[in-house]
């Protein structure tokens, strides 16, 4: 058995989705898993990766897919040790990567400690950018509006979900040949803000305007985020302004290194999103 938690996640779902297509048999764990629905033969449980996962939820596992919660992260390798888990795909940051310090970076490095401490097998996925995170504006381009974003000439080489996933499933089937290895990873063209918007004008068959936000209104918008601090907005702004103009070095090679095959382009992202873009009415 293969455990995959933050399985209704954008990386998690796809873990999911490619064990079962590879019958591999899965147990799914999300906080509420009866709001899913899961491809046949995959096994739902219940728990949540700070308030506590049951005990259940480990047995006859072999394998772990960790998403990143530091805050409960002891407890959960510790639970997995008990249970004979040998092997755990870590879904960490390219942060983890940097020499610098930052609140996004200790999240996963504190994940990644904990994981190595506890004497398992590990794998680290450390993706940078997600193409996913351009369903922020998913709203606007539905309604017609202008995409608004600051650092309209910020370059990132954001990665597809179902390819970080397809790594964390090869660790996962595969451990001997992945561990110990950090992969960094991501897709395979530098792309702007600006060149990410015409991409999906052109894949969408439609306009698609973007205009540039200042930093003092982006900040107020990711401040609005619950879960977001106004030390991280400052770092994820940072890095953005830090990254404007930056081509060279933003594509990395072990996506293609790991699956044999070139990283998925944004525009077949874009595609296999297109509903979520869909005009309103």
């Amino acid at each position: 058995m293969i455990l995959v938690t933050g399985a209704t996640g954008n990386v998690g779902r796809q873990v999911v989705e490619q064990l079962a297509a590879a019958g591999e048999p899965v147990r799914a764990l999300s906080r509420h898993p009866e709001r899913s629905r899961w491809p046949d033969g995959v096994e739902a449980v219940a728990g949540d990766l700070v308030e506590g996962v049951p005990a259940e939820a480990f047995t006859g596992v072999r394998a772990l897919h960790l998403f990143p919660a530091p805050e409960g992260v002891e407890a959960v390798v510790a639970a997995a040790k008990a249970a004979g888990v040998a092997h755990v795909s870590v879904l960490s940051s390219l942060s983890a990567s940097w020499e610098s310090d930052s609140p996004l970076q200790r999240r996963h490095t504190d994940v990644e400690r904990a994981v190595e401490a506890s004497g398992l097998g590990w794998t680290m996925l450390r993706p940078g950018m997600f193409m996913t995170n351009t369903l922020a504006w998913a709203p606007a381009v539905r309604a017609g509006e202008p995409v608004r974003a600051p650092y309209g000439d910020s370059v990132a080489a954001p990665v597809h979900e179902a390819d970080i996933a397809a790594v964390a499933v090869a660790a996962l089937l595969h451990p001997q040949a992945h561990a110990g290895a950090a992969y960094e990873l991501s897709g395979p063209e530098a792309l702007s803000q600006r060149d990410r918007v015409r991409i999906l004008s052109e894949v969408l068959g439609r306009e698609v305007r973007f205009e540039e936000q200042d930093r003092d209104e982006a900040r107020a918008d990711l401040l609005r985020n619950p879960w977001m601090s106004a030390q991280l907005a400052d770092s994820l702004l940072d890095m953005q302004e830090r990254a404007v103009g930056v081509r060279e070095g933003q594509v990395l090679p072990a996506v293609e290194q790991v699956l044999g095959r070139p990283g998925l382009p944004f525009a077949r992202w874009a595609a296999d999103h297109r509903e979520a873009f869909a005009p309103v009415g």
